[in-house]
């Protein structure tokens, strides 16, 4: 009995990838700013791919964090406050803490975590900001996969959309010496190496406040500069 019409529609993988790919590094670089709306139409127009491709991909860009949609409303590209900021890097703690941790346990300091370092090494090198932030990402993203936890993974991967999205954004890792987050990087893998659990776990807490805090610090200073709200009458 032959087969009747297919009642679903398969977007090939690699196009969504790309697309993906292509709209989170415009999302990150503020090509498509804070409060910007990402539509279906607005996809399928600027890059000609189908409507389900478009869809689908929206869909992935907001689980990761990097659109914000309400029910039945338009994507947009958020912008954290305070609040969300402080949030976001105290489940980000709680997780990357935890996985130095039990690296630490076994002194096994991951193979993708050192090329991940050696990639920062030579964007700092280079002066290259975009390839500094990729391998930031990546290097904390290698440390926590190489727990073998999937379930901590996904919750990681989650929080890390948002954490691109405000380093992107706010761009406030330029206030620092890029060479500073390269030798934090390096004394956290160091207490790894030395199996020092409580080390690790304390070196990594405070560099991750230290990001945190210049986050922060950029976010007052664009309310500053904003100018106070006005006086109700």
């Amino acid at each position: 009995m032959p087969a009747g019409p297919s009642r679903f529609t398969l977007a090939p993988s690699s196009m969504i990838d790309a697309l993906y790919g292509s709209l989170r590094q415009r999302i990150i670089n503020g090509e498509l700013p804070p409060g910007e709306k990402v539509t279906e139409a607005k996809v399928v127009g600027e890059y000609g791919v189908a409507r389900p491709t478009a869809k689908a991909c929206l869909e992935r860009l907001t689980a990761a964090g990097l659109l914000r949609r309400s029910a039945h409303r338009t994507a947009v590209v958020p912008e954290l406050d305070r609040a969300e900021i402080l949030d976001l890097y105290f489940a980000r703690d709680s997780i990357e803490r935890r996985a130095v941790q039990r690296l630490a346990e076994t002194g096994a300091v991951p193979a993708e975590a050192r090329s991940a370092q050696e990639r920062i090494e030579r964007a700092v090198a280079a002066g290259v900001f975009p390839d500094q932030v990729e391998a930031d990402i990546a290097f904390h993203t290698s440390l926590v996969d190489a727990v073998g936890s999937k379930r901590l993974s996904r919750m990681h991967e989650l929080i890390m959309g948002e954490v691109h999205l405000t380093m992107g954004q706010f761009q406030a890792h330029r206030t620092t010496d890029p060479r500073t987050v390269a030798t934090e990087h390096d004394a956290i893998l160091a207490a790894i190496a030395a199996g020092d659990a409580a080390v690790a776990a304390d070196r990594i807490s405070t560099h991750l406040q230290a990001a945190r805090d210049r986050l922060v610090t950029h976010l007052g200073h664009d309310d500053a500069a904003a100018g106070p709200p006005p006086v109700e009458a």
